[in-house]
């Protein structure tokens, strides 16, 4: 593996990385390195479509009874 040295990055430009980086749970480094991946076109991360995530808070048509699951379950002998 390489290694890159950036002089006279502009102030604004390291603060906006450390943002997305702390948004991302990565070191700038790392969100550096995605970044530079992205532009060219070899990115590893997955993109999930919004839709997608939206689909998980969606409330079910019919309730879940967790009590009568657990009954069932102590009826069998399973619990």
């Amino acid at each position: 593996m390489g290694t890159l040295t950036i002089r006279n990055l502009d102030d604004t430009v390291k603060k906006e990385l450390r943002k997305r980086a702390a948004e991302h749970g990565v070191s700038m480094e790392q969100e550096a390195r995605n970044l530079l991946a992205e532009s060219l076109g070899l990115s590893k991360r997955r993109k999930v479509p919004v839709e997608k995530i939206l689909e998980l808070g969606i409330k079910p048509e019919t309730p879940f009874d967790l009590k009568k699951v657990s009954d069932e379950m102590w009826d069998e002998g399973l619990l």
